[in-house]
């Protein structure tokens, strides 16, 4: 009997879309370059005139930006880690994220844990190993079918993670999605980690605080993101994240805004790319 086997699910636009924001980095903006990363462009194999989608042209170059610094701010914060000799890095979320491709001098002195929905992982496993970078040891990818009601803490213990080892956990792009309920009960459980662990979350601003240039581009994206039925829920102002983070049970919380990236990455740049102020902004906490 022959039976047919089910597509597996490719990952969402939003994955997509920060993939090739990356590689386009690369292509149309002048070096030094924030961040290098073309497989990601590799995995999601676009097809020829990708560069020409409507979420490629130049008026999304203040948010291309803020993809760049966040991931460069993380990945920094992760080789700043290792050193201290931190063992674990989890990234919830994962999408088309590259690191242990790109960074294996220092992904491999780690394990990393990539948390995402079951079918794009199954996805992006098997065009890791069509493209021969394999699924080495240190990397565990960990399906967590959310929609189910699956405890993305229990599948990370499942796959080997020692949450009595300090660990950096990064959380981008997800916080928008989710409820307040639900991002509450995900602090509280990385707060609960070893002494010495690292959380990065990243969350988005009430629209009417953006920076008028860039307010008509979120809210494009609100309006995108409701139309293909994953509405942005959970809006924060920098006071009321702080606030959270410390009611959870971290120890100390700082935010990042994205001036403190800008003059971090982007302070020398001729080429008007710079993240927009006041949009999606991070939060860097530690147990």
């Amino acid at each position: 009997m022959n039976v047919e086997k089910k597509p597996i699910a490719a990952p969402d636009n939003t994955a997509v879309r920060v993939a090739l924001w990356r590689a386009l980095h690369l292509e149309v903006d002048q070096p030094p370059h924030v961040l290098d990363d073309d497989i990601g462009l590799k995995l999601a194999a676009p097809d020829a005139g990708w560069r020409n989608r409507p979420d490629m042209s130049p008026f999304t170059m203040p948010f291309r930006a803020s993809i760049l610094a966040r991931a460069r701010f993380i990945e920094d914060l992760v080789e700043e880690q290792v050193a201290r000799g931190v063992g674990q890095y989890v990234i919830l979320g994962a999408g088309l994220d590259t690191f242990a491709q790109r960074r294996p001098e220092t992904a491999s002195r780690l394990t990393v844990f990539e948390v995402d929905q079951p079918g794009p992982q199954a996805w992006k496993r098997q065009r890791l190993i069509e493209l021969g970078f394999g699924i080495p040891q240190w990397l565990r990818l960990v399906p967590v079918d959310f929609e189910a009601g699956d405890s993305w803490w229990h599948r990370l213990m499942e796959t080997g993670f020692d949450s009595k080892q300090p660990a950096v956990v990064a959380s981008t792009g997800v916080s928008m999605y989710l409820t307040r309920d639900a991002i509450t009960a995900m602090l509280r459980q990385v707060a609960s980690l070893a002494p010495g662990s690292t959380l990065v979350i990243s969350f988005l601003l009430p629209v009417e605080l953006a920076d008028p240039e860039v307010r008509p581009g979120i809210e494009r994206a609100i309006e995108g993101a409701r139309a293909s039925g994953t509405p942005f829920i959970s809006f924060f102002t920098p006071a009321e994240m702080l606030a959270l983070v410390h009611e959870t049970g971290f120890k100390a919380a700082q935010h990042v805004s994205a001036s403190t990236l800008a003059q971090l990455y982007f302070a020398d740049r001729t080429d008007g790319l710079r993240p927009p102020n006041n949009a999606e902004e991070l939060v860097l906490a530690t147990t």
